[in-house]
């Protein structure tokens, strides 16, 4: 999809609140999941919204997972989402699916509302039985309001290893009116979307059905979400949730509509914020690395090839020891699987070109390991084959990953 929006149709909030959008409402606590952080969250929109969602792709799905996949897909509204950290229910199987139908049900009667119309999610230990009894005291505490301190809980109740919290909210307009677009998400380890141990939820109170918005994220992930990675592995809960529930009072909104490209572009902002930070944000990161991919044979190769340098092992630890080994950088180009011509290869870090056409171009050593020391760093590569595109992001890859990883459960 081509767009020609530019920045100025939309504004950055300072408050990245997830309940910024109109009618919506979050709470979060802790009800025992975890030690002591907290570990139950709900996101809550005043009426039933339109709903999109992207899952992962690992055939091994989580329970609740599945309960969500049939809220976006069946029923295409969704009023509540119901999120706890600290046990993914993932890989518990008959009595996996009946604890995420308990908690399904569980917040639709503490809110009133039919349990079709309630996701759920879950994140953290695979293959442990969840421990009901906290849920679903915490669930009868659950108290969402709109304000920042609950948004603030909620971001805070999904996380695992996260080392931050992820918001981000912006405004635009449509049919004159202010719709307003936020987001919150979690991710740090086992980040390799299509889709990753990443949970992210979308809301806004434009008005656009969800058949459209089903569309409108799919096409979107494919260029933020899924352009991520922090070290190959792929989760069984990854889910992406955007809901809409219209009370902004727009027209609705489809790509004819004359304030689409406002729609989409702030959209699409939002979800590449979300990426970036979880990619930021990977289990003992200290550098988020940018790649950006120009003239491959299609866009498709071209976000192919991003990804794959970004997610190459020997690139991330050359980033991480500030060497400026680009042969690494050209071997994962050469393993891609995409188109390329080794004599057309141009490859610069941070502006600092390194290859030309093939060749090596000399450069000064000591000028690249004080920008290999920023804590972003941007590759480029050039393929001189066609008009593609492509971005990716990820990190460095690191002993702290290695330490974190090794303990996870312990």
């Amino acid at each position: 999809m081509t767009l020609i929006a530019s920045a100025s149709i939309m504004k950055k909030l300072s408050s990245k609140n997830i309940v910024s959008p109109k009618g919506f409402k979050a709470a979060g606590l802790h009800c025992g999941l975890k030690h002591k952080k907290k570990d139950l969250a709900v996101l809550v929109s005043e009426v039933p919204a339109s709903v999109a969602g992207v899952f992962t792709t690992n055939a091994v799905q989580a329970a609740p997972l599945k309960v969500t996949r049939e809220v976006v897909y069946i029923t295409k509204k969704m009023q509540a989402m119901i999120v706890n950290s600290g046990n993914a229910n993932a890989c518990t199987g008959k009595q996996g699916a009946k604890d995420a139908q308990t908690m399904q049900v569980l917040m639709a009667e503490k809110l009133g509302i039919e349990a079709n119309l309630v996701g759920v999610c879950s994140t953290g230990v695979i293959g442990e039985i969840m421990n009901m009894e906290p849920v679903e005291n915490g669930i009868n505490q659950l108290e969402p309001k709109d304000n920042l301190e609950s948004a603030i809980d909620f971001a805070q109740a999904i996380m695992t290893t996260d080392t931050v919290m992820k918001n981000t909210s912006y405004s635009t307009l449509v049919d004159g009116k202010e719709v307003i677009i936020a987001g919150v998400a979690k991710g740090s380890g086992m980040i390799e979307p299509n889709m990753a141990t990443m949970l992210g939820f979308i809301t806004t109170d434009a008005n656009v059905e969800s058949d459209v918005l089903q569309a409108t994220l799919s096409d979107i992930t494919n260029m933020t979400f899924n352009a991520i990675t922090v070290d190959g592995d792929t989760s069984t809960n990854d889910t992406v949730v955007v809901m809409a529930n219209g009370l902004a009072g727009n027209v609705a909104l489809t790509p004819d509509h004359p304030d689409w490209q406002n729609f989409y572009y702030t959209l699409k902002t939002v979800a590449e914020d979300l990426a970036k930070m979880i990619a930021k944000d990977g289990e003992g990161a200290t550098k988020l690395i940018e790649v950006e991919v120009e003239g491959a044979f299609s866009d498709e190769e071209g976000r192919k090839i991003a990804k794959t340098v970004v997610g190459s092992p020997l690139v991330k630890t050359a980033v991480f020891g500030c060497d400026a080994n680009w042969g690494r950088i050209i071997a994962a180009v050469g393993y891609s699987g995409a188109t390329i011509d080794p004599e057309k290869i141009t490859i610069q870090i941070g502006g600092v070109t390194m290859v030309e056409n093939g060749e090596p171009v000399p450069f000064s050593e000591n000028g690249l390991i004080q920008i290999l020391k920023m804590h972003e760093v941007k590759i480029y590569v050039s393929l001189g084959i066609g008009e593609g595109k492509g971005h990716a992001w990820g990190c460095d890859l690191t002993y702290d990953y290695v330490q974190i990883n090794a303990s996870y459960r312990s």
